[in-house]
């Protein structure tokens, strides 16, 4: 009996531990989140605690997982300390313990915070959007078939159609870092972040180019490169030229193999360094197993090893020193405390004051670049054999900062002479056989006693007009108030507060009596256009402005509203700031950054100019222009048609980089539309031909832009009374001589520097002959004009030389109705209503 009951106690013992168990299971299933792979359509995700158990990876970063595969998360990540999050995907050798490292994101340039969504839509679209719902990035792939979306083992975001064919995937999106199987081909590259706190875009990218093959350069005027590698594996007239970073290999480069057990990846960090990671397990910890470039270049070949003007030696950085002296006069570091962020001017150069510019020669130096540049055949050298000419061609030329004269051997001419426009690192050479001669563009003190002298003259007389117009002006105002304004104050008062509602908040706001003063009454005009003046002025804290006062009532008050509408809430660094505004009573003000060197027309139309623009100069405002427009009509969250690019609404700041302005004609319409029907605007000569449907695209942006391109090459305007009748108009003339072979005669005859390098002015040239196609759509979209420019993506060769006959007019008329149907109307301003 004895046994039956212990028997009976164990079973009952057993069944309840089991269903404890089960319980339990069940208790912990319900409380952890499953994470999956794949994602069906009409699917959406939220950033906060709904889409998945918060993790800190770092005790000031949050991941919110969304996808999760092998050693991938595909989520959101977030720096707390700011309240930025990205949309990416992070590598670790654990998804959930583990350190986790960011390899890719979508929006590294526009974070989102709390509660932002990514939505998968049912037409296949993946569109990430802020938590007021407003529109940052997106996959474009609306109405492409996609019926999923997968995650994969290599860490790759993929959406698929129903043939599993890849429609996108994050592979071909590539950001700072390369994973292993990931490719790098042409018109792709990786861009470092501004720094390890910063995600958005830095300044060093790395890139595969059919002439120089593996290139890492630094941005500036033009991009200068700290190391070029052949890819003769790849280059040839059957294989597109790639880099693949594979089983612990790429290129030529000695990376130690990862085993089948350890995780690597590839970035480009924000020094220009290109490191391999690998997870070492031992350490429990990512660790350095590959420095790619510097075995290749050195500690000191980096253009930022020692900052702007530092000369580096060894690991240890300095200023420039004038020769024969023991003292740096000309130049002090930036950070006494950091000598690697580099030095700083002690008279910043000005170019209304060349007159009092020298060169002051270094000795045993050289530029960070020279190993790059010495035996490159397509490098940026000026074709100056001597080294007297190649100081005088700096001196005459504005953007010049520095050169180096790379001379001779056995008595043979000189190898070039290369001129920079910004100033990167310099090496001490001293001990190697180096034949080369560097000098440093420097301002003399001359120039500063000048300089200080004007505004005391200025503010005497200032003062004195101040004073005697002071009283005047005061019962002016007081009259116009009482007299005019008051009938209209009701009505201006109701505009002015619905307005100050809905402004975005970049910009700021100032009363007319601000402004008033910050110009001294207007007192000194920049320039004045169709609806108003330009003035120079000065804000509170001493920042120089230009303030545009506008005239007039009705366009003009359209004009005023759709700038600040426009650009008040974006920036980029090729379009000019908006830093406030003004709509006080009847008087409409928009307050500018100001730029130095004023506008493009003033530099390449002025034959009498002194100091006139190098071919590098115009070059480089060039690609701005053209990255200022693939911004408004791709990056922004509503496509921006500028439709008026001139020269006149291209601004130069104090280092000749090009800024569009004037954004009062401009249109704002859906992502998703193509076209628009609006009335003719622009300035005649700069209208694509297809205004005369009044159904235009961003490619009449595109049009305007290749007519600013040919004029920048030429010299001229483009309507220029003052030639002979068969010349007069600069489209016939580019067509006559492009079918006669002949485009160097057209080239701007008094530059000889364009001369010299009549080759790259001609292919120039073909991009601008691409961009002024009379058929719309064979025009490029300005992001690829700036892959062209930016030397990765080759011109179209198939060009119709009818550069201003309306191919599609006979076309659209045909079609009007069903055009008229499909095309989107303007969409309904915020702040002015329908336009």
């Amino acid at each position: 009996m004895g046994k039956v009951e212990n028997l009976c106690w164990a079973f009952l013992f057993l069944l309840i531990t089991t269903l404890l168990i089960d319980n339990s299971f069940q208790l912990i299933n319900a409380q952890s989140p499953e994470y999956y792979p794949v994602a069906n359509l009409s699917t959406s995700w939220t950033n906060n605690d709904s889409v998945g158990t918060s993790y800190d990876s770092y005790p000031s970063h949050n991941l919110q997982r969304i996808l999760v595969r092998s050693n991938f998360v595909c989520g959101f990540w977030c720096d707390n300390s700011r309240g930025a999050c990205l949309f990416a995907i992070l590598i670790s050798a654990d998804t959930y313990i583990a350190d986790h490292r960011l390899v890719w994101s979508a929006n590294r340039d526009s974070p989102v915070g709390q509660n932002a969504t990514l939505r998968f839509t049912q037409n296949g679209d993946l569109i990430l959007e802020n938590g007021d719902g407003s529109f940052v990035w997106s996959t474009n792939t609306g109405g492409k078939s996609v019926s999923g979306l997968n995650f994969t083992e290599e860490g790759n975001l993929v959406l698929y159609d129903k043939n599993n064919e890849f429609v996108w995937q994050s592979f071909d999106q590539h950001t700072d870092s390369l994973l292993p199987g990931q490719k790098l081909g042409l018109g792709s590259k990786l861009t470092a972040s501004a720094s390890e706190s910063n995600w958005s875009r830095g300044s060093f990218s790395l890139a595969v180019q059919y002439a120089d093959g593996l290139v890492a350069y630094i941005e500036s005027d033009p991009p200068q490169y700290y190391f070029k590698q052949y890819l003769e594996n790849y280059l040839n007239a059957t294989t597109t030229p790639y880099i693949q970073f594979e089983n612990g290999s790429l290129n030529s480069f000695s990376i130690p193999p990862a085993s089948a057990a350890q995780l690597q990846f590839m970035k480009l960090e924000s020094d220009g360094h290109l490191k391999v990671y690998e997870w070492k397990e031992s350490d429990y910890n990512w660790m350095v197993v590959a420095d790619l470039l510097t075995s290749y270049i050195g500690d000191c070949g980096y253009p930022l090893a020692c900052g702007k003007y530092g000369i580096c030696s060894d690991g240890q950085c300095f200023c420039p020193k004038e020769a024969n002296r023991t003292a740096t006069s000309f130049f002090r570091q930036t950070n006494d405390r950091k000598p690697n962020q580099g030095c700083t001017p002690v008279i910043a150069i000005s170019c209304d004051h060349s007159q009092y510019h020298s060169l002051m020669e270094l000795h045993n130096t050289s530029y960070f670049n020279y190993g790059q540049l010495t035996y490159d055949e397509n490098s940026n050298l000026d074709d100056l054999t001597d080294l007297e000419d190649c100081k005088k061609a700096c001196l005459n030329n504005c953007s010049c900062r520095a050169g180096q004269f790379m001379h001779s051997w056995n008595n043979l001419k000189g190898r070039g002479c290369l001129l920079v426009s910004e100033v990167f690192s310099l090496v001490n050479t001293e001990g190697d056989l180096m034949n080369v001669s560097v000098f440093l563009k420097v301002q003399n003190p001359a120039a500063a006693t000048t300089l200080a002298s004007l505004p005391k003259k200025s503010r005497r007389v200032t003062i004195i007009l101040g004073s005697s117009l002071g009283a005047f002006f005061g019962v002016f105002l007081m009259a116009a108030i009482y007299f005019f304004i008051y009938g209209r104050e009701k009505e201006a008062k109701e505009l002015y507060e619905i307005y100050l509602n809905q402004v975005p908040v970049m910009a700021s706001r100032f009363s007319y009596e601000d402004l008033t003063t910050m110009t001294n009454d207007f007192s000194t005009k920049l320039g004045e256009g169709g609806f108003g003046s330009v003035f120079e002025g000065t804000l509170r804290n001493g920042t120089q402005i230009a303030v545009k006062r506008l005239h007039g009532l009705g366009q003009v008050e359209k004009s005023c509203l759709s700038e600040v509408e426009t650009i008040g809430g974006i920036h980029h660094v090729n379009l000019v700031r908006l830093i406030g505004f003004c709509m006080e009573r009847t008087f409409r003000l928009l307050v500018y950054e100001y730029m130095s060197n004023g506008s493009l027309d003033k530099w390449i139309f002025n034959k009498n100019k002194r100091v006139t623009l190098g071919w590098q100069s115009r070059k480089k405002i060039i690609l701005d222009i053209a990255k200022g427009l693939a911004y408004l009509h791709e990056e922004c969250s509503h496509k921006i048609f500028h439709l008026d690019i001139k020269p006149q609404n291209i601004l130069l700041d104090d280092n000749l980089n090009a800024r569009i302005s004037d954004f009062g004609l401009s249109k704002l319409i859906d992502k998703d539309q193509s076209q628009v029907i609006t009335a003719l605007r622009g300035t005649p000569g700069y209208l694509a031909p297809e205004w005369l449907t009044l159904n235009i695209t961003e490619k009449v942006d595109v049009y305007s832009f290749g007519v600013v391109v040919l004029e920048i090459l030429c010299g001229r305007k483009n309507l220029d009374r003052s030639q002979p009748e068969e010349e007069m108009h600069l489209l016939s003339l580019l067509k006559r001589k492009a079918e006669e072979g002949q485009l160097e005669d057209i080239i701007d005859e008094d530059n000889d520097e364009m001369r010299l390098q009549e080759a790259e002015v001609i292919k120039m040239m073909r991009v601008a002959m691409w961009c002024l196609q009379s058929d719309f759509p064979r025009r490029p979209s300005m992001s690829v004009v700036v892959k062209v420019l930016e030397g990765l993506v080759d011109v179209e060769t198939d060009l119709d030389y009818s550069f201003t006959t309306p191919r599609r007019i006979a076309d659209a008329a045909h079609k009007k109705d069903g055009a008229l149907g499909v095309a989107t109307q303007l969409l309904p301003s915020a702040l002015s209503g329908p336009r």
